[in-house]
């Protein structure tokens, strides 16, 4: 036996598209590069103005004027400042005179043995996280820190006079730049002139990484993180459970469809969702209706065939007793009688044989034609016109009568709405008495078409009104010959109308006497919108 998935088809697309969208939206909020950049703008800020501060200090204080020819930088007095206002906001300072020479970096330490060089070293190779991983995966995808470089400011620069801030502000200008340090960091560098009445006499450079900033970032990108974990799995659990209510009850119709068809007995049957006010349960019924009408539908090709076998018999028996006694006997004349009786057995058979290929034809004809509109006035005058020029011997009369003044218009297939009322009147003067009138009736009803054929022959037998329209029906008038009639005529029509979303009855008309004056048969067919 084969081993079903865990998961249905349908649970997976719904997991797929829900999850799908929460990606989606997580990702555009992982990329916070609008909210970096402000952090970025805010620190750039407090640098500008804390060199701004260093450079006026140094200009006001550590600047000779008397006994030289032009203002020029004092490298001790300018060091002592620049490396206690560095210490004091954690930043590393720079001070270059105007030539560009570095005349002091606060990096650097003067002790007994030397000048000692403070460098910062890389942070520690610690143990990252997978969400750090994934967020560095996902930067290198987005292009990392790209967004917030300079383009000619992407490596680290090994001289600070070489930079291009420096060389803006030792224009005049303040400069700044962001680099990269230590692949995973930014360093933030701001160079501002420092100046005595607007002689540019050297430049300030702070630099300060990101580490602040990155933390921040990553703080935001963490917690966007934890709470799309948790959206993730209400959504799956949701998703499951959305899925759950569609793909079980969708399978256990399927399985129950499936023994339903395999079944040789009728102990399936399509399982009821009564408790449920949806698709699912419209689907159910649905099916239970479907599998009610195949049901009766071979019941009735069950009962048909028998019918049928039955009916075929007959003349066939007939036909076969004639020509046994027709071979045996030497008379002429008993032999033409014997003949006769053949010849009227093979019409019936042919009749029979006609009727009852018509009548199986039909549901399979009218899926296949293309329904019109179709006047019932115009056609019941036609009928009767043509009735009227090839009356019988009987010399019944039709008349036909339209009540009211609404057009009268159905939609359907003319010819099986002809052969329903060529019937109904063939009935009709079948047992209508020479001289006698039918008439033909049409109205509106609401949203429907109502037709009557009326006769003035005996009437129904009492309880026999739905009888008449059963295969083979075998109430014909006095006198009538035997088998002139399939008796499919009025179950053909019935299955006709039916068709077309109408209905054909049958009742006595009754005079005010009480007295059966004659049958009326009722055809109703929804009005054409």
């Amino acid at each position: 036996m084969q081993r079903r998935p865990r998961l249905s088809p349908i649970t997976r697309r719904i997991l797929f598209i829900n999850i799908f969208a929460l990606v989606v939206l997580v990702i555009g909020l992982l990329y916070v590069g609008r909210y970096r950049q402000e952090l970025l703008q805010t620190e750039f800020a407090a640098l500008t103005v804390q060199a701004e501060m260093v450079a006026a200090s140094v200009g006001e204080a550590a600047v000779a004027t008397e006994g030289v020819d032009e203002p020029e930088l004092i490298p001790e007095m300018a060091g002592s400042i620049v490396r206690r206002l560095a210490r004091t906001s954690r930043t590393q300072a720079q001070l270059v005179n105007a030539d560009g020479s570095l005349v002091v970096d606060s990096r650097r330490v003067s002790g007994p043995g030397g000048v000692v060089e403070i460098d910062e070293l890389p942070p520690p190779a610690a143990q990252r996280s997978f969400a750090q991983n994934l967020l560095d995966t996902y930067d290198r995808m987005i292009g990392g820190l790209s967004t917030t470089l300079d383009p000619d400011d992407d490596d680290d620069i090994e001289l600070v006079q070489q930079s291009r801030e420096t060389r803006m502000a030792l224009a005049g200008e303040t400069g700044r730049a962001i680099r990269r340090h230590f692949g995973h960091r930014a360093v933030l560098s701001v160079a501002v002139p420092v100046q005595r009445y607007k002689r540019v006499l050297g430049a300030v450079i702070l630099t300060h990484d990101s580490r602040a900033i990155d933390a921040a970032v990553l703080q935001i990108r963490l917690d966007i993180l934890k709470v799309f974990g948790i959206s993730l799995l209400i959504t799956v659990g949701l998703s499951i459970y959305l899925a759950g209510t569609i793909a079980r009850p969708l399978r256990r119709l399927a399985l129950a469809a499936d023994r339903v068809r395999r079944g040789l007995a009728r102990q399936y049957a399509i399982p009821e969702f009564g408790g449920r006010h949806d698709e699912i349960r419209e689907l159910s019924g649905a099916l239970r209706e479907m599998t009610e009408a195949l049901w009766k539908r071979m019941d009735a090709i069950e009962g048909f065939a028998a019918d049928v076998a039955h009916e075929i018999k007959n003349p066939l028996t007939s036909l076969r007793s004639a020509i046994e006694t027709a071979a045996r006997i030497s008379d002429p004349t008993q032999q033409q009688r014997l003949m006769a009786i053949v010849i009227d057995d093979i019409q019936r058979l042919d009749r029979l044989i006609s009727d009852i290929s018509n009548a199986s034809r039909i549901d399979a004809e009218l899926s296949r034609v293309e329904m019109v509109p179709v006047d019932l006035p115009a056609l019941l005058d036609t009928l009767a016109a043509l009735h009227e020029a090839t009356i019988d011997s009987h010399g019944v009369h039709l008349a036909c009568e339209k009540v009211g003044r609404s057009p009268l218009r159905v939609t359907g297939d003319a010819d099986r709405i002809v052969q329903v009322f060529r019937n109904l009147i063939d009935n009709a003067v079948s047992f209508s008495p020479p001289g006698s009138t039918i008439i033909l009736r049409a109205g509106r009803d609401g949203a429907a078409v109502t037709i009557t054929v009326e006769d003035e022959g005996p009437g129904i037998p009492a309880g026999l009104e739905e009888a008449i329209f059963e295969r083979f029906y075998r109430e014909r008038p006095a006198g009538e010959k035997f088998g002139t009639h399939s008796g499919l005529g009025l179950s053909i029509s019935r299955q006709i109308v039916e068709a077309h979303r109408g209905s054909l009855r049958a009742e006595n008309r009754i005079g005010p006497d009480g007295q059966v004056q004659g049958a009326r048969f009722i055809v109703r067919l929804p009005a054409a919108q």
